[in-house]
């Protein structure tokens, strides 16, 4: 458990978790959890257990298993998270089992560590290894100073775009400001077309603009939280949207890779979607779009980062785990030893490698697809590297990220402008992260 958090905090806080929709029930006490003394290594074999919503997740770790005899390990797997997998995940724990390692996306490692569901890797030594996992990566599995997960992918957000209408049959470049891009829309909009289109009820895509932008909503301070949704960096992303929304600039009737956007798409009218580096995957599903896509960076902010987040997970160790170190062991190899990440990549299709110097052998390659363009070197690996290292996970994101998108569509009506919305729900969620006990102050 973060030190800088309250015991009361933290044992109400994974209440919260399960309040929030998670499960129904109590997991173990936090302090108990890791409190204890660390499990030493076993002297001999050890088997462990890994729960994931990973497709052929087992063919990754018999490249593992097959590698060593010392450790081997067994994947079974489980809904995704918000369909079922959290809750098994934390009805398991609280009844003291469970698997040794489970899926968790990033967003959620500070409620499930919060819940006592999560052994404190720092406790164990992943400190030493942290300097081979990409920082922002690993910035995302942090509260305060504990590290409680592993990370195994991210989303590092980049610009995905046809280049044979942009360019070709409209003389555009995609922009690389997010001025050049209000001026862009403006000018594919006359044409008939649309540069992006948003489902306005996905709250991932504000907090992904405002990662970039420079905020910090949630920080960890004394035993408690500071909320700020209202700062410069958040206010000059809501005005710019709350403009593009005013002025009709980008489609709000259906969000990237659905059917209506895949339709527009193949048919030149829907031209890009800025969104995680795993969105390559599903842009080359676009019917005749072979040779006619390519990827650019994320429009920037003169004083903002590259890029922002757009999905993620981490390999997380449960509680009742036997053997946290074997378990770290294995995770280590998989998520940055290179036979691991071309085995994620080849048969599990893993967002961005984890990894701080290896992006996977099949990610070094031209793509026919985008033109010939070596795109993962070429952009996507200075997005990873330019991320906000200063964003933290908060407990309730699930809830947050529901808020945020329940205002977003609320702004593309006019009925309450973003910049307003952000501020109303830095109120709420304050007020509902006092309901559920823990600290939480609105920044002055």
């Amino acid at each position: 458990m973060n030190p800088r958090l309250s015991r009361r905090s933290a044992l109400v806080g994974g209440g919260a978790a399960l309040a929030a929709g998670l499960a129904a029930c109590a997991p173990p006490n936090p302090g108990e959890v890791n409190a204890e003394p660390t499990i030493p290594a076993a002297d001999g074999k050890v088997h462990l257990t890994y729960w994931a919503w990973l497709k052929d997740l087992q063919k990754v770790l018999d490249v593992f298993n097959a590698s060593q005899d010392r450790i081997q390990v067994d994947a079974t797997w489980i809904p995704g998270g918000n369909t079922g997998g959290y809750a098994k995940i934390l009805s398991a724990v609280a009844a003291g089992g469970g698997p040794d390692i489970a899926q968790v996306e990033l967003r959620q490692i500070p409620e499930f560590a919060l819940a006592g569901a999560l052994v404190n890797l720092s406790r164990y030594g992943f400190d030493e290894d942290e300097s081979a996992f990409d920082p922002g990566a690993i910035s995302q599995a942090k509260v305060g100073e504990n590290i409680w997960g592993v990370p195994q992918d991210t989303g590092p957000m980049a610009s995905f775009y046809n280049r044979e209408v942009l360019e070709g049959e409209l003389g555009l470049t995609f922009p690389s400001t997010w001025d050049e891009f209000r001026e862009t829309a403006g000018i594919v909009s006359e044409a008939g077309k649309q540069i992006i289109s948003l489902d306005p009820s996905d709250g991932s895509h504000p907090i992904g603009w405002v990662m970039q932008s420079g905020a910090a909503w949630f920080r960890p301070e004394g035993d408690g939280w500071i909320v700020d949704m209202t700062d410069e960096a958040s206010m000059r992303v809501a005005e710019f949207w709350d403009g593009i929304f005013g002025e009709g600039l980008v489609g709000t009737g259906y969000g990237s890779y659905t059917t209506p956007w895949y339709a527009a798409a193949a048919d030149g009218n829907v031209l890009a979607s800025i969104s995680g580096s795993w969105s390559d995957a599903l842009n080359e599903t676009v019917p005749g779009g072979s040779g006619k896509w390519a990827v650019a960076p994320m429009p920037t902010w003169p004083d903002g980062y590259a890029s922002g987040g757009h999905g993620g997970s981490a390999a997380a160790i449960l509680a009742n785990s036997k053997h946290p170190a074997e378990a770290l062991e294995f995770l280590t190899w998989m998520c940055t030893d290179p036979a691991g990440i071309d085995a994620m990549i080849e048969y599990s299709g893993i967002g961005w490698s984890p990894a701080a110097d290896y992006i996977g052998e099949k990610r070094q390659q031209p793509s026919e697809f985008f033109s010939g363009q070596n795109y993962n070197e070429e952009v996507i690996v200075p997005m990873a590297a330019g991320q906000n290292l200063d964003w933290t996970w908060a407990p309730l994101m699930q809830r947050a990220q529901a808020l945020i998108g329940d205002g977003m569509t609320a702004a593309v009506t006019g009925e309450v402008p973003l910049a307003d919305m952000f501020a109303n729900a830095q109120k709420e969620i304050v007020e509902i992260m006092r309901t559920i006990g823990l600290n939480a102050e609105e920044a002055r």
